[in-house]
């Protein structure tokens, strides 16, 4: 455990992941080598290693990086909103922003995740479930309250959320000519989702 606090806390370790995000995100994953994420972050190939396994691995931080700062950042704009169904707007606004505004990060996550087999068969992501948890809560507030059906099962429908929001991300992102903005995306899912969930 020590060590790996220490390596989120080094400055190279955040240099390495900026450096590989772009390097992935221009050349591709499977086409970028390691030697070229150490040339964009100006340290010698060994360094790589010293953080990293292998280029999966370096992929794989990429996402946990990336999902320990959506989570964060979910927490910090939902705290104090006690109304379920703005939550849950909040949260896919917020998604759509950060993809908007993090423009690399998103060509990696959205593209080039989904073509690591480590990542698709062998990654537990258990920071993924603990982002799925901030839309489940949201739903059980929700039941509670009153305001959402009682026959959701929040299991299956956070992931549904989920989707339906990581579809229209990654069409965004391969889109040459944005024909609408991330922030119409967000309203019309909202409407059809959030909406749809109501009692």
């Amino acid at each position: 455990m020590k060590i790996a606090v220490e390596k989120h806390q080094s400055d190279k370790y955040q240099k390495i992941i900026q450096a590989a995000t772009h390097v992935f995100a221009s050349k591709g994953f499977y086409n970028a080598k390691v030697s070229d994420v150490a040339r964009e972050a100006e340290v010698a190939d060994g360094t790589i290693y010293l953080y990293f396994k292998n280029k999966d691995d370096i992929l794989i931080s990429i996402f946990e990086e990336s999902i320990d700062r959506f989570i964060k950042a979910a927490h910090d704009k939902l705290e104090g909103v006690n109304d379920p169904v703005a939550k849950l707007q909040y949260f896919i606004e917020l998604h759509l922003e950060l993809v908007e505004e993090n423009q690399d990060v998103a060509q990696v996550l959205q593209i080039e995740l989904r073509q690591s087999t480590k990542f698709m068969k062998e990654y537990a992501a258990q920071k993924f479930m603990d982002y799925l948890a901030i839309i489940s809560e949201a739903i059980e507030e929700g039941q509670k309250q009153g305001l959402f059906k009682k026959g959701i099962q929040a299991s299956i429908v956070k992931r549904a959320i989920f989707g339906a929001v990581d579809e229209m991300a990654l069409e965004w992102v391969l889109m040459k000519k944005k024909k609408y903005s991330l922030k119409q995306v967000a309203e019309q899912i909202s409407l059809m989702l959030v909406e749809g969930l109501r009692s």
